[in-house]
């Protein structure tokens, strides 16, 4: 099967690309997630060897700051079971659970963050679902294209 792309957002305040790099092996799970397609990619698309684009979302600027893998495939987030976790979910249990997360490993820090401004000024980038309005996916899809458009972008500063 043909490796896939595809962008992941996050807070530099709550899980920075840093923090992934300063994980055991660079790796960690991509948990939390609380929204049924974004779900549905971890669970059934997103496969080991999967290329990522980490970006960061609440911030500013707001930027692709990295590039990930994809190590382990979907399973169940653990922090739904967990009481004490802010995406604690009472209604998941582990034999029926609603939750899924994947693990990532962090490639390459880019050397200069591509802000969402530059993507949207980049031609090439213009049919990107991270520039469509009302597209609000912590986990979305983005074509070999695309992730090579991003990544030529990073080469110099904009």
């Amino acid at each position: 099967m043909p490796r896939r792309y595809w962008l992941v957002k996050t807070e530099p305040e709550a899980f920075s690309y840093d923090d992934l790099l300063r994980a055991p092996r660079r790796t960690a799970g991509w948990d939390g997630v609380r929204n049924y397609q974004a779900r549905n990619y971890l669970r059934d698309e997103m496969k080991k060897g999967d290329g990522v684009l980490v970006y960061y979302s609440n911030a500013d600027p707001k930027a692709v700051v990295g590039t990930a893998e994809v190590v382990r495939e979907g399973y169940p987030d653990p922090t739904q079971f967990d009481a004490k976790d802010d995406h604690h979910d009472p209604g998941s249990t582990p034999d029926q659970p609603r939750w899924f997360q994947v693990d990532l490993r962090a490639v390459e820090k880019l050397a200069h963050p591509v802000t969402l401004e530059r993507i949207k000024r980049a031609p090439e980038l213009k049919g990107m679902g991270l520039v469509r309005p009302g597209n609000r996916l912590s986990v979305q899809p983005v074509t070999e294209a695309e992730f090579r458009a991003v990544l030529k972008l990073s080469q110099s500063a904009g």
